[in-house]
């Protein structure tokens, strides 16, 4: 019998007050008084995951090393806390009625009328406890994505209350995330739009046991001692989450609020020591007393949110906190970009990242991007469709393959250097196809990507369908480029380079999903060392 414990993070007023990182500020403050924690989100959409989700409607999909295309909250998780996730960190709608509904085709329900309750609050209770019933963790964070009277949501409040009512007080609690707005014509903080939605998660038959209220100014005493009378919690469960002027900040907001302690004390949990955010403090006065600065030209095509990039951006920061050095982002859109502008785009830059991404929308704006890196000697890094549009460039510039291409934009190019992986030829369904997951590569001695990594032997995420096309190999080899990471055992081109070049460096797979506070990933490291080193010439 597990004695995991559970806490369930729900949000009232609007969206996008930040359960995630609430959730994996607590979680990373309980993991320093020494439990093993873990956190997962559950998302009221029926898709089955986010992977066929378009970039502007939900931010990027992050992918865990088992192959599970998440919201993106899980790197936030993964950032925090320094530990992978997993497919079992992300539940959607989709994925509960997905269950349920192939259990009944099997007759697993013996003739029952299959109903929302008991069957779906069933299998969403099944979901949110796999993790705790590993023995692995004494406490799971659930964190229930959107807003508290969301029709979407009502499974899952409902489900919460069960295992509320099943585990007991001691075994499970509720933080509330809230919001108290300032209204500058009344010159005051308002309670109103808190109290209402902890009523309406309490006509759902739940009772916060911590709200965490979410605002501008700081909230006073009589403001906490009201909130905690009409919203039934203690004043001492009320807790402040002020705006902070980093995510980064937020564990040590919420050490000072006492948080974490609240939390134990209503677990009736001891801590096994004091938090010690040595580390992580000395990260961030680094990223806040920057002795550098650099500028990054990004070119990617769903700029206009910036979320869709979320991974990449934070990697920055940790790359950028190594090497005691501010990365100034300038954010460019590949449409905007063509031979007569490319100059004026991106002239000043230190260092130039082409984004991921699918689809020929952009395109010419990324090969022309690559072209500029590498003819003006400004360190490049292409990240999967952005090392894809790096061979293309050599091999239509260098090469002189005029007609060279992928295989995703042009079917019928006569000179596919980017084709379809023979695995996917007779994919036809679009979600949780791709390669997905961690793959092995193995490193060139004294290539860029060794030197970053240090190591002969990686591991690192994909999403993807196309790939290098190893029948061009030794043509771009004999020319200039270089491969110099390769998976052992399908021999498919993970990393390429161009030894001449200062710091040019394209990936096949994903580096920014690993990147975290304690560990930010080499190759951004040496990257923005690169961008350093060129700003001083």
């Amino acid at each position: 019998m597990s004695n995991t414990k559970y806490v369930f993070v729900t949000g009232g007023v609007t969206s996008s007050l930040g359960k995630g990182i609430i959730a994996a500020s607590l979680a990373k403050l309980l993991q320093q008084r020494g439990f093993s924690v873990t956190i997962q989100k559950l998302d009221p959409y029926i898709n089955i995951d986010p992977g066929t989700l378009n970039p502007y409607e939900h931010g990027e999909c992050y992918v865990t090393d088992d192959g599970a295309e998440t919201d993106l909250d899980l790197g936030h998780y993964e950032r925090f806390l320094n530990i992978p996730t997993s497919q079992s960190n992300n539940v959607t709608t989709g994925k509960i009625y997905q269950s349920v509904i192939n259990k009944e085709r099997k007759g697993e329900f013996l003739g029952k009328t299959v109903q929302v309750i008991p069957h779906i609050t069933d299998e969403i209770k099944r979901r949110i406890q796999i993790l705790g019933e590993t023995g692995d963790y004494d406490i799971v964070i659930t964190e229930i994505g959107g807003t508290v009277g969301d029709i979407e949501s009502l499974p899952y409040v409902e489900s919460v209350r069960q295992m509320l009512w099943e585990k007991g007080e001691e075994n499970a609690i509720v933080i509330h995330l809230t919001l108290v707005p300032y209204l500058a014509a009344a010159g005051e903080l308002k309670t109103k739009p808190t109290q209402h939605s902890v009523k309406m998660l309490m006509q759902s038959g739940v009772s916060p046991d911590i709200l965490v209220c979410r605002t501008e100014h700081e909230i006073s005493d009589d403001i906490k001692r009201k909130l905690a009378l009409f919203c039934n919690v203690k004043k001492e469960d009320v807790v402040q989450s002020i705006d902070a002027e980093t995510i980064y900040d937020v564990p040590n907001l919420m050490l000072e609020q006492g948080l974490d302690s609240v939390v134990l004390r209503k677990l009736k949990l001891c801590s096994k020591g004091e938090p010690e955010l040595k580390v992580w403090n000395e990260f961030l006065q680094k990223h806040k007393n920057p002795k550098h600065e650099v500028e990054i030209a990004l070119i990617g095509k769903y700029i206009e949110l910036q979320d869709s990039y979320k991974s990449i951006t934070e990697a920055f920061i940790h790359a950028g906190s190594s090497n005691e050095t501010k990365v100034k982002v300038r954010w460019i859109h590949s449409e905007s970009l063509a031979v007569d502008n490319v100059e004026e785009k991106l002239k000043g830059v230190n260092g130039i990242l082409v984004a991921p991404g699918f689809g020929d929308r952009g395109i010419d704006g990324k090969i022309k991007s690559v072209q500029y890196a590498r003819e003006n000697n400004i360190p490049f890094l292409g990240i999967c469709l952005g090392m894809q549009m790096a061979v293309i460039e050599y091999s239509k510039n260098v090469l002189g393959l005029e007609d060279a291409f992928s295989t995703e934009m042009k079917k019928d190019c006569k000179n596919p250097v980017i084709n379809l992986m023979e695995s996917q030829k007779n994919v036809t369904e679009k979600g949780g196809t791709m390669r997905l997951g961690a793959w092995d590569c193995k490193l060139t001695e004294n290539s860029n990507a060794y030197n970053a990594y240090k190591s002969e032997n990686i591991s690192e995420r994909h999403r993807h369908r196309y790939e290098f096309n190893n029948d061009y190999l030794d043509q771009i080899e004999l020319e200039g480029m270089k491969a110099t990471g390769f998976n052992p055992k399908t021999g498919l081109v993970e990393v390429v380079e161009i030894p001449s070049h200062p710091w040019f460096v394209g990936v096949q797979y994903h580096p920014e999903y690993k990147s975290t506070v304690l560990k930010p990933h080499p190759l951004f490291v040496d990257f923005i060392k690169a961008a350093l080193a060129q700003s001083k010439n």
